[in-house]
């Protein structure tokens, strides 16, 4: 059969890996596709830089929408990333009867439900595997590996630059700031790093997975997110103390009446294995009955893990070319007109357990007001520790360890503490999850 014509927009470290890949596994991918995929044209911002790809047999210049438009092209894959620019590319591709793949979790948490009704009303299929979690097929393995189950929550490591900074902290007890500037100088962060650092990145890819668990719309905006900023390293070694290991972890789970949806830092037992994903590796857990708990673990970014997932993609779309368009596979796991109206829970309805960090006058009484104000407010306390003040400190650190409550009365309970006179500053609170 005649090969598969696919135009790219940006040929930049994935795009240059998509290609390679296409070449290099050129036999087994048509063996699996039923016919050669052939890179054929693409669009980049800078056409004359050098490339990590060859670039011999493709047509290569700086007009996108030349790409999107040329009749010639079944399948776009949009690699250039951010909102503005990608939507209406992706918009046009559409409206021209082009498939796209594409690697944007932003793009697809904020704008998904827009562009798969119009992929809907045009017949055509949107692929984004690679847009959560890199080279981990994790959409593929939620959306159809288990589709005969009930997911019950999902919990996942989804941004390595933020993995990598706890492990740097646990392991070579470095402060975040430090750790922070070497992420930078390695690549792993941006020179602007809030997206990574504070959540923002995470809680796309959480969004998109929690839309593919529960069978809801993309709601970007209904997501709790915290970042790591606040993490000292004084609290990965108390965690340590305690038998835990800080991570930042993307949750989605079943909340009484609703789905909560949360990015924050967590305290998980030493010994579960999302606790030992350490560097920058990706992984993802999912509860679902029957099956039970799952992990699945890999690259999260990188050029060839990143890669992996869009040919896997454009693999997809040509194996579906032959088939009618209410028979592939749903883009969100289930049929669009049965998408779930459960409603997205505020944090004040999230149940979780909680770790305290007070700093407090070294005087006596601080402490049994501080269990006293939790105990009125009917949270029960695990552990206690109260170290030794520093020499010259005029405040002790008190480290509490609570069993599960309510954020809005854990709130309140943490307000009330921190108007005691014998306090110093606000309370560090981390939430502590014991997944399977």
């Amino acid at each position: 059969m005649d090969p598969v014509k696919v135009g790219v927009l940006g040929l930049g470290t994935v795009g240059g890996g998509t290609v390679n890949l296409l070449e290099r596994n050129r036999d087994e991918i048509t063996r699996r596709a039923g016919r050669p995929i052939d890179v054929v044209r693409a669009a980049a911002r800078h056409p004359d830089r050098p490339r990590t790809c060859s670039t011999e047999n493709i047509h290569l210049d700086y007009d996108a929408e030349a790409v999107v438009d040329d009749p010639s092209i079944e399948i776009v894959v949009e690699l250039i990333g951010g909102e503005t620019l990608a939507k209406e590319l992706i918009l046009r591709a559409i409206d021209n009867g082009k498939h796209v793949v594409t690697a944007n979790k932003a793009l697809i948490a904020l704008h998904g439900n827009e562009i798969f009704s119009r992929a809907r009303e045009k017949g055509v299929t949107i692929g984004f595997e690679a847009a959560v979690a890199g080279g981990i097929p994790i959409i593929k393995a939620v959306r159809e590996g288990l589709v005969g189950n009930r997911i019950e929550w999902l919990a996942g490591i989804i941004n390595g630059t933020s993995n990598f900074i706890l492990t740097e902290m646990l392991y070579a007890g470095r402060a975040f700031g430090d750790v922070l500037a070497e992420a930078q100088r390695l690549g792993y962060a941006e020179a602007d790093p809030t997206f990574d650092v504070e959540g923002v990145d995470a809680a796309h890819k959480l969004t998109i997975l929690a839309s593919i668990a529960f069978g809801i719309p993309l709601q970007f905006d209904k997501v709790f997110m915290e970042g790591i900023g606040q993490i000292s390293t004084d609290d990965v070694a108390y965690a340590s103390e305690l038998g835990f290991r800080i991570k930042h972890l993307g949750i989605c789970r079943r909340e009484g009446d609703g789905i909560g949806l949360r990015v924050h830092p967590t305290l998980l037992p030493e010994r579960q294995l999302l606790a030992n994903v350490d560097g920058v590796m990706n992984a993802v857990m999912v509860n679902a009955d029957p099956l039970g708990p799952t992990l699945y673990y890999g690259a999260g970014a990188g050029a060839e893990p990143t890669a992996s997932a869009v040919v896997a993609d454009l693999v997809d779309v040509v194996r579906e070319f032959t088939l009618e368009p209410e028979n592939r596979v749903p883009y969100l796991a289930f049929q669009s007109h049965s998408l779930s109206d459960e409603p997205v829970v505020g944090m004040d309805a999230v149940e979780t357990a909680y770790y305290l960090r007070v700093e407090a006058q070294d005087e006596p009484g601080v402490l049994a007001d501080i269990t006293g104000i939790l105990s009125n407010a009917g949270i029960s306390i695990e552990a206690v520790i109260q170290k030794q003040p520093a020499p010259g400190a005029e405040t002790v650190p008190v480290i509490l360890l609570t069993h599960r409550v309510r954020e809005a009365r854990m709130n309140e309970a943490c307000e009330r503490i921190e108007a005691l006179e014998a306090i110093h500053g606000s309370i560090t609170r981390i939430r502590v999850e014991a997944l399977l």
